[in-house]
């Protein structure tokens, strides 16, 4: 025989209830069908009772509205049923109420228990003149401090004495939720839930074959779908998990419902009404999923207090915390999460945030005395916090969890205020800032392959032709990483020089362009703003610009947690005390500053130098090409290209900076090589690098415009010197050099035996001299400039950041 529950949305309408009756005509053994009372009655019955109260006349509305949606179920089932007398006794205990202004409380509970009462009549008749049993008669409370509590024992053997098997041929139908005190006789409830709570104990008394809940969710899912779009239904889980889960938040059935069907092993499925083809899932004493996962599922509770009691010792204050619950529980006031420090100077108290006010006032009051004479501090209370379970069996077989989960957590920039973990190791708990949960639920169920992929969501300004490259290679690759490297690559903010959009649901890459024209307006501020309102995991800053002011707002960034990848060289080549601030802040955060692209486009220059130094080798020396740009200016020039021509082609092919002097100064190229400097071992500073132009200093000090008019009174002179060069088999290459930290960058003439002769088109090479590359040099060559290439060394960053 099994049981089985529906909720109140599985009762809520005509069509749902079809549903119910087909499960019901399905099965081929007997059933006993708990139901609860029509979605929403119950609310409006306790709504109808307070203006009864208050001497508000529209109770009587109320009322009416109840007797007209109950009549309607019925025509719209098509079934006759006597529930009349049910409304007038409904009507004759809200007119009593109305005419005294009072509302004792066995009389606020009978007033509830109308929902089920008239709900189980209707169904029984639904389901084809089933039997109705009165779960008055058998389900029984006592009063504890003005809250009912389930007499099981005596529950249990009513149970048996009235659902003899042998009689049960058809189903039987029983309403949820109501009861009756034990000594008086008076109809009570079992609270909130309190229909999965009856169904409990019938299945328990009777030695059901299994306990269906029907609801309308799916079943216990890894984590709320409102906030995390990639959790999915567990097809299986322990009771213990269940028990967890249900208590710290999660809403699929009423905690107390596993107790009584855990003791005798009956198995419990969480059914969908709305879906009933799913799978479901099954809650049992073991899981043949437990060492498939390292987790179950993730629950939580918003809007909570914590309460810390802290001295320099308690430990000379005799029962403390026998102290603490007895004060709290006198007020019926429940402590979900308890932290204690080890030294025994403070511990804290996770509690409602209604009730943490009053026990604020409880504890003070029990503590009176040693709070005044200074032995025990203030009672402290801190609101807008949120506490988090993370759940599962297995977490007991598997060191390091606790390890991985914190240092997940603080990679995030996410800071735990309070954590507790029982002795069965199957619940983590903690306590978090409120604004923070969302982003705490992602990560975990990102971090601990609840989800089918790994997300990272990328903020990505400059949209020009790195950025505009680097958006279609997105775009063109999101699907196959997906599909083969179970990564998921979100796009959740673009900007470019005025304009920006931001979407935590991501931004489509396909009219990213037309969504940009009706952004909002934004500066550097508002960019680094609107990343950190944000608040989202696995985030990574991606600036494509050239731009000294968003370069400016990456310490911010690190230090709220989010990772930066910056084609920008300003950054990596400003000031040096501002280069190691933020290489030792994503240190500290957990997080990666990354900038490849800032020597070499894609070329694996800077992730080289880290490999070998990282190995204990020592860079002694470089000598580079690193300006793509001044490769590709003096490869091209020839006798039919003059040297202006090939100024503004190195620009039309997207090689040079928008303003190319930046290039012909050797600007860009000091700027790289303090980077390489730098990253070698070595304090450099832009100034200390001797720099050689070869281009007049007036032409650096006009406007752009100018420097385009002026630059073809170079051509002559460069023509003659290029002839000469020939004649001798000799090339003009831009070299930079270091040398244990000594710095240059020049035009220099390169012989046909010199390895840079031969560098072609925009190509740079590097050079590197290190302890174990003495006599023969490390050589790294390919393309170094061109948006394509460049756009794919910030995409290989933004993988080495999701680590994969």
């Amino acid at each position: 025989m099994r049981v089985l529950k529906f909720g109140g949305t599985s009762v809520g309408s005509p069509e749902s209830l079809r549903t119910v009756k087909s499960v019901v005509e399905g099965r081929q053994e007997p059933v006993i069908v708990v139901v609860s009372a029509f979605s929403g009655v119950t609310d409006g019955l306790i709504e109808t009772a307070r203006l009864a109260e208050s001497g508000d006349e529209s109770f009587r509305d109320k009322i009416a509205a109840l007797r007209t949606r109950h009549y309607d179920m019925c025509s719209a089932l098509g079934v006759q049923v006597e529930i009349e007398d049910l409304l007038e006794n409904l009507e004759r205990i809200c007119e009593g109420i109305f005419l005294l202004h009072v509302l004792p409380t066995k009389t606020f509970d009978e007033v509830q228990s109308f929902g089920e009462r008239l709900s189980s009549r209707i169904i029984a008749k639904y389901l084809g003149d089933a039997r109705l049993f009165d779960s008055l008669r058998f389900i029984k409370t006592f009063d504890r401090e003005g809250h009912h509590l389930a007499d099981n024992a005596l529950t249990l053997s009513l149970i048996k004495s009235v659902f003899v098997e042998s009689e049960l041929q058809g189903p039987v139908v029983v309403p949820g939720f109501i009861s009756t005190d034990k000594t008086t006789g008076d109809i009570t409830n079992l609270g909130r839930g309190g229909s999965d709570y009856t169904a409990s104990l019938i299945a328990a008394a009777i030695d059901a074959e299994c306990l269906e809940i029907w609801t309308d969710v799916d079943g216990f899912m890894t984590a709320d779908p409102r906030i995390i779009k990639t959790s999915y239904v567990i097809d299986e889980m322990t009771y213990r998990e269940a028990t967890e889960l249900c208590n710290f938040g999660a809403k699929v059935i009423y905690p107390p419902t596993l107790y009584a069907v855990c003791s005798k092993g009956i198995p419990v499925i969480i059914k969908n009404t709305f879906n009933p083809s799913a799978k479901g899932t099954i809650i049992k004493a073991e899981s043949k999923d437990a060492t498939e996962r390292l987790i179950t599922g993730i629950s939580s509770i918003d809007d909570i207090s914590l309460i810390t009691l802290s001295a320099t010792s308690l430990v000379g204050i005799v029962g403390v915390d026998s102290r603490i619950f007895a004060a709290l529980a006198k007020e019926n006031i429940s402590a979900f999460l308890v932290s204690q420090s080890a030294s025994e100077t403070s511990i804290s108290i996770g509690v409602s945030r209604k009730d943490a006010e009053k026990s604020r006032d409880v504890l003070e009051e029990a503590f009176e005395s040693e709070i005044r004479n200074g032995s025990i501090s203030p009672i402290h209370v801190e609101n807008e916090l949120a506490a988090v379970a993370v759940v599962g069996e297995n977490m007991k077989y598997v060191s390091g969890i606790a390890g991985k989960l914190f240092s997940t957590l603080g990679r995030n920039n996410i800071s735990v205020l309070a954590c507790a973990q029982g002795s069965s190791e199957s619940n983590i708990s903690f306590v978090v800032d409120r604004a923070y949960l969302r982003k705490t639920l992602n990560v975990i169920h990102d971090s601990f392959f609840l989800s089918e992929y790994q997300e990272v969501n990328l903020f990505i300004c400059g949209i020009g032709t790195v950025g505009g490259q680097l958006l279609d290679q997105i775009a063109s690759q999101k699907e196959t990483l997906q599909k083969e490297r179970n990564l998921k690559i979100n796009v959740v903010g673009i900007a470019r020089s005025t304009k920006g959009i931001f979407d935590r649901g991501g931004i489509d890459l396909n009219n990213y362009k037309e969504a940009l024209e009706a952004g909002i307006d934004v500066t550097p501020a508002k960019i680094k703003e609107e990343v950190l309102a944000m608040n989202i995991f696995n985030s990574i800053f991606v600036d494509c610009t050239a731009n000294d002011k968003i370069a400016g707002i990456y310490e911010d960034l690190l230090k709220h947690g989010v990772s930066v990848v910056a084609a920008n060289k300003i950054a990596a080549s400003s000031d040096y005390d501002t280069y190691v601030r933020l290489k030792e802040t994503a240190r500290d955060k957990g997080v990666k500053f990354l900038f490849e692209t800032n020597v070499g486009a894609g070329l694996p220059i800077i992730n080289t130098i880290n490999a070998l130094r990282n190995s204990g080798d020592k860079i002694l020396g470089l000598e580079a090409v690193l300006s793509g740009t001044l490769n590709f200016i003096f490869n091209t020039l020839s006798e039919e290209v003059p040297f202006s021509e090939t100024v503004r082609l190195s620009k039309e092919k997207g090689f040079s900076e928008p303003d190319p002097r930046i290039d012909l100064s050797g600007k860009d190229v000091i700027r790289k090589l303090v980077i390489l400097s730098r990253e070698s071992g070595y304090k450099v500073n832009q100034e200390d690098v001797e720099a050689n132009l070869f281009i007049p200093a007036d032409f650096f000090e006009c406007s752009l415009d100018e420097f385009w008019k002026k630059l073809p009174s170079l051509d002559a002179d460069f023509e003659a010197r290029r002839k000469e060069l020939e004649k001798k088999n000799e090339r003009w290459r831009f070299v930079a050099r270091m040398d244990r930290g000594k710095c240059s960058v020049g035009l220099e003439t390169i012989g046909n035996t010199h390895s840079f002769y031969s560098l072609d088109g925009s190509n740079n090479i590097i050079r590197l001299t290190t302890e174990r590359y003495n006599q023969h040099p490390m050589l790294i060559q390919g393309y170094g400039a061109g948006a394509e290439v460049t756009a794919a060394g910030v995409f290989a960053d933004i993988m080495s950041v999701a680590n994969v």
